[in-house]
């Protein structure tokens, strides 16, 4: 029994540093969201017209991309598709996607990158708030265990 108690502690401390860290919060005021963010991202600024932020993992080997934007008359639905359909025009390979009235979300490919990205419609139906995350293939066993957390975390603030 005495050899358990600190094998125990030395597996805790062999852990990743991002398993013991916990999540931060994203508020954004003005759109009325937020968003979990993991534990290594760091927030590079406001976007101009405070609509998000872009969170880089060790400089760039992760981005994650939040934002906010009106919606145009076509709605939501007509939005999202746009932007799926941009996505499938610029090369990347979709390999699952799923979207309903009020959420949109699809999963990509393209040469040695993986793409995220998932769409809300905001209280008011004018708007949609979304998440981007983009990574190499190579960090795949680092950031997919991310992915469902962020996803669900992407909250409207009614």
């Amino acid at each position: 029994m005495r050899i358990l108690a600190p094998l125990f502690a030395l597996a805790l401390l062999a852990l990743p540093a991002t398993a013991q860290e916990t999540w931060s919060a994203y508020e954004n005021p003005a759109f009325n969201y937020t968003v979990d963010i993991p534990p290594g991202f760091e927030g590079q600024g406001a976007d101009a017209n405070g609509s998000g932020e872009t969170f880089l993992f060790d400089g760039r080997v992760g981005r994650l991309k939040i934002w906010a934007s009106p919606l145009g008359a076509s709605g939501f639905e007509t939005e999202s598709y746009g932007q799926l359909a941009s996505d499938m025009a610029s090369g990347w390979g979709v390999t699952e996607r799923s979207t309903t009235p009020t959420w949109a979300t699809w999963s990509g490919a393209k040469k040695d990158r993986v793409l995220k990205q998932h769409m809300i419609a905001l209280c008011d139906g004018k708007a949609y708030a979304a998440l981007r995350f983009d990574y190499a293939q190579t960090d795949r066993s680092k950031f997919d265990p991310l992915v469902d957390q962020l996803v669900a975390s992407l909250k409207a603030d009614c």
